[in-house]
């Protein structure tokens, strides 16, 4: 499906104590479709380690630092949603986000942290939830955007990738896209992030 700019917005970041969620907040949106992701200007951590998977497993992907998360939300031009367990089902609402990402209209997917503002609740166009349980707002994220997508996330080509993973059954096999057979995985190719690979 071609579509417009997604971008991810992750509301609010404790250092020490968010650093891992936020890290793989980046990942997931990465990894399952989305263009870029905006971090709090408090988590450059997460973003160096994003950035650093990005540059080996290929792109396009950006990350940025920003202070004025609420004015971003305030301020987008497109259609804002946010993800929380207390909004409306995502099989109810999913045909016409679609819609509106077919028709190149920018997608802001706010991803909550620390307690999320009311304001944010009246500044987005649609609160989803891709479940009412509580869940992992990594799940949320990853569960919404396979469905904005419809699954075509998953067939994407990833550009000027140093490290591509073959999938197998069994074992693991990373190669050099743009060099020479493939090669059992060496510690040299996993990121430097133990968190970052999916293990």
């Amino acid at each position: 499906m071609e579509h417009s700019d997604v971008t991810v917005l992750r509301y609010g970041h404790r250092p020490g104590r968010d650093d891992r969620m936020t890290t793989h907040v980046g990942l997931t949106a990465r990894a399952l479709g989305a263009d870029r992701v905006i971090f709090p200007d408090n988590a450059g951590n997460a973003a160096e380690t994003v950035e650093e998977v990005t540059t080996r497993f290929g792109g396009p992907f950006s990350v940025e630092l920003r202070a004025d998360q609420r004015a971003v939300a305030e301020h987008w031009n497109g259609t804002v949603v946010h993800l929380t367990m207390y909004g409306e089902t995502i099989q109810s609402v999913e045909q016409e986000l679609r819609n509106r990402a077919g028709e190149e209209e920018s997608i802001l997917v706010i991803v909550g942290g620390e307690k999320v503002p009311f304001e944010i609740y009246e500044t987005a166009d649609y609160n989803i939830g891709v479940t009412n349980q509580p869940h992992s707002e990594v799940a949320g994220l990853a569960v919404f955007l396979d469905r904005l997508f419809n699954g075509d996330e998953l067939d994407r080509d990833w550009e000027e990738a140093t490290r591509k993973v073959l999938p197998k059954a069994t074992g693991k096999q990373v190669i050099d896209p743009q060099g020479s057979d493939a090669n059992t995985e060496s510690d040299s190719d996993r990121p430097e992030n133990p968190d970052s690979d999916g293990n």
